[in-house]
């Protein structure tokens, strides 16, 4: 299985999020590309050191983000990616660009030599508040097949926080979840309605037990429920890891070590139980 190829474990793998500082461009960008690269190398070293199981960079300070994000956008995320890659070379690494540039976002991996992307608007049609994002999957693996990046794993939201499925609201999550897995996907990606908030557990169970793709949490996991969420093969952890608990803050390294040694022990615990 490539997931467990690539994460060492089945289930309960632990992704941190690295929300990379404004690139040069965006309206809120304040930092030169040196400083950037410094801080995103710096949480990583953190990510690393206490113990986690993957690091995902995103340009989440590009606000407000475009649909079609510019060159400059792919140089400098292939600039940060490939400076965390150097200090974190055994460790599986991924990355996303905002907003559904899923295109670019293989690029850089295959540039930095990252291992896997998080993409946007896989299958089905959704209005989010970046526009209108149409499904993308036939396109994205055909470019995946032609710039020779079949080893980046591309692991898909299923109904995208912040954003409405008016369109699509007869078709459920495991409906979504399933024509993914049909379209190729490598993992599935539940989340809440937004970021920091948790996926409905309902819907993570009907999916784990009827797909058999990896399938992630992409948001509202923390120190209080992680247990309730390490039957998925993958958790991202992006607020809980701030300070305060907010995206926007840098890693706090007590938060996720804290975190991690709460981890550990549950999952000494699950791998000591029997098979059901």
């Amino acid at each position: 299985m490539k997931w467990q190829a690539l994460f060492g474990r089945l289930k309960g793998v632990v992704i941190g999020m690295i929300h990379v500082q404004a690139l040069p461009g965006s309206p809120l960008a304040r930092m030169k590309m040196s400083q950037i690269i410094d801080e995103a190398c710096k949480e990583a070293t953190i990510y690393r050191d206490a113990g986690l199981d993957a690091v995902i960079l995103e340009n989440m300070h590009d606000l407000p983000y475009s649909l079609s994000p510019g060159p400059e956008v792919c140089a400098c995320m292939t600039s940060v990616c490939a400076a965390v890659r150097n200090i974190c070379p055994a460790m599986p690494l991924g990355v996303q660009v905002l907003s559904s540039a899923n295109r670019q976002a293989l690029a850089v991996a295959l540039a930095s030599g990252l291992d896997f992307i998080r993409a946007e608007g896989f299958v089905f049609s959704h209005v989010a508040d970046e526009g209108f994002v149409d499904a993308c999957a036939g396109e994205l693996l055909r470019y995946r097949k032609m710039i020779g990046a079949e080893h980046v794993q591309i692991f898909t939201d299923i109904k995208k926080k912040h954003s409405s499925h008016a369109l699509t609201s007869d078709v459920s999550t495991l409906e979504t979840a399933r024509a993914a897995e049909f379209f190729l996907s490598d993992g599935l990606v539940i989340t809440g309605a937004s970021t920091g908030q948790e996926a409905d557990l309902q819907e993570l169970r009907e999916v784990c037990e009827w797909v058999s793709l990896p399938v992630l949490v992409g948001s509202g996991v923390t120190y209080d429920n992680m247990d309730a969420y390490l039957g998925a093969n993958g958790l991202i952890v992006g607020s809980h890891f701030k300070y305060g608990g907010v995206w926007g803050g840098g890693v706090d390294g007590e938060r996720v070590r804290r975190f991690m040694t709460k981890l550990r022990g549950l999952r000494a615990h699950q791998d000591a139980s029997p098979p059901c």
